[in-house]
């Protein structure tokens, strides 16, 4: 498995720590990283490999490699590998949850950490947000391929991605004029990227889509 490591992530830790949100920051890195483990485990019990580990400024991501076998077991107009991965999406967040209940469960015993509710309560809501390729999206986009298809699919969470970006974007506002919040700046900068991004990535396939359907 290889490691690939976003020089980004060191720009954002200089900027909490002079805004003095290094310890937020650092919490928010190390739960993701647990949020990261709930997919490496659920991915090894679906019988995945791991391909690939990539550190960001904003989390951790886990790619597997594809089980070429999956793809021959239909499912409406999917297949066991979109089951596979709607599944993989979810467990990263219900990660989250379960640290969240156990805390307080066990508050009796341990103490209850409110930083450590909240740090897990941000990164399982922020990661069920819609836009691909959260856990949110990648979740929406495999159940609307199993049951439209996979073009469709595209289509689909190419939309709500930009939409939930717009709309993000357009909340976030107040609150950075409000509260001066850098890290809500940071966030809403990261998911315009990987919304940038995936529109590119779109634009291509459409193009292929098109050339296909004329050829």
């Amino acid at each position: 498995m290889t490691i690939n490591v976003n020089l980004k992530i060191f720009l954002f830790a200089i900027l909490f720590y002079f805004t003095k949100q290094i310890e937020i920051y650092a919490l928010l890195m190390f739960f993701a990283f647990i949020h990261e483990m709930g997919h490496l485990i659920c991915g090894l019990l679906l019988g995945l490999k791991p391909k690939a580990l990539k550190i960001m400024p904003l989390g951790i991501c886990i790619e597997f490699s594809v089980i070429y076998k999956d793809y021959n077991k239909k499912i409406k107009n999917g297949n066991v590998l979109n089951v596979k991965k709607m599944i993989l999406a979810i467990a990263g967040p219900i990660t989250n949850i379960i640290i969240i209940m156990l805390y307080i469960f066990c508050k009796n015993h341990i103490g209850i950490s409110k930083e450590i509710i909240y740090a897990n309560l941000l990164i399982a809501v922020f990661n069920l947000i819609p836009i691909y390729p959260l856990d949110g999206g990648r979740f929406l986009k495999e159940l609307v391929h199993i049951i439209k298809g996979k073009k469709e699919s595209i289509e689909c969470i190419n939309f709500i991605s930009n939409a939930c970006t717009i709309l993000l974007t357009m909340v976030a506002s107040v609150g950075i004029y409000y509260y001066k919040n850098i890290a809500i700046l940071l966030i809403i900068s990261y998911l315009w990227i990987l919304t940038i991004t995936e529109n590119k990535k779109y634009n291509m396939k459409k193009r292929i889509y098109k050339i296909i359907e004329n050829s």
